[in-house]
């Protein structure tokens, strides 16, 4: 790891350890609030405290020091921090302990992701990037997303997709939610890429076309895929209700496959008509990668 991908974890490790003390308050683990206090949350001696570390090393941490970290240390601030796994993944991956082994992926997808995907029909399932780039999809989610399956590759990216969309081209009944964990999950994913112009020369691009996506990658939240709830919206079909699950395909690192079951008749329905009929009221917006 060179000189720079190290400096840029330490800086990444002390903007999340910082974001995790704040949101916890002193009640929260059992000590009285006290007065004057100037920060939000708990003070560093006193996660040093809890954690059994000394107030200088986890001064040194927090401020993205050139300093060793055990799994074992890790492992006590991360109680103390409330952190769920995902988080404490992340933290392992900024600290550069090698606690998670790092993956990569592997060339293109195998033929066989496509036979799956075909299969799935009448349900939709999409295959994405750890960056959610859109990588491989089946005809009934081409019904839901046509204009976005139909892009330029470079220009496939979910991220994107939903942050920037305007309300007539976004089917999403409230954009910002489908967001949110969007966000926490490729945070996750980006302590693998800290360094990778690709990665970070998206993130700024982003944040400057989406002052929504900007917010929530200040907010340092991190998480891993999991089930969600997605309602969507069509002047053709009404409202649908669509439950998702993430696969991990064999052979394929950093890559997940996410299928969309419709959760009552009535989306069922919705669905099946539009694979049959794709959404048509696709417009133009800013395109992954653009400036604004």
């Amino acid at each position: 790891m060179t000189t720079r991908e190290r400096a840029s974890r330490r800086s990444e490790l002390a903007a999340f350890l910082r974001s995790r003390r704040e949101r916890i308050t002193p009640a929260d683990v059992g000590l009285p609030p006290g007065v004057r206090r100037r920060t939000p949350g708990l003070r560093r001696e006193e996660v040093a405290q809890l954690a059994g570390v000394g107030v200088t090393w986890y001064t040194w941490l927090e401020q993205g020091r050139p300093i060793n970290a055990s799994v074992q240390v890790l492992d006590a601030i991360a109680r103390t921090l409330r952190l769920d796994p995902a988080e404490r993944e992340h933290l392992y991956r900024l600290a550069d302990v090698p606690a998670v082994p790092a993956s990569v992926v592997r060339g293109p997808l195998e033929p066989e992701v496509q036979v799956i995907l075909d299969t799935l029909n009448p349900l939709a399932a999409a295959v994405y990037s750890s960056r959610f780039d859109l990588l491989a999809w089946n005809a009934t989610f081409n019904g839901l997303f046509p204009g976005f399956a139909a892009d330029l590759p470079e220009h496939r990216n979910a991220l994107w997709q939903i942050a920037t969309a305007p309300p007539c081209c976004n089917p999403f009944v409230n954009p910002l939610d489908e967001l949110r964990p969007m966000v926490a999950v490729f945070r996750a994913a980006f302590a693998r890429h800290l360094s990778e112009p690709a990665w970070t020369g998206f993130v700024r691009g982003l944040s400057a076309a989406s002052p929504e996506f900007a917010r929530m990658w200040g907010e340092h939240a991190v998480a891993a895929p999991g089930p969600h709830i997605k309602v969507l919206r069509y002047d053709e079909v009404g409202e649908l209700r669509l439950s998702t699950t993430n696969l991990a395909p064999a052979g394929a690192p950093e890559t997940r496959m996410v299928v969309y079951a419709p959760v009552d008749d009535e989306s069922r329905a919705a669905l099946d008509h539009l694979r049959e009929r794709p959404w048509s009221h696709c417009l133009e917006h800013p395109r992954a990668g653009e400036g604004p």
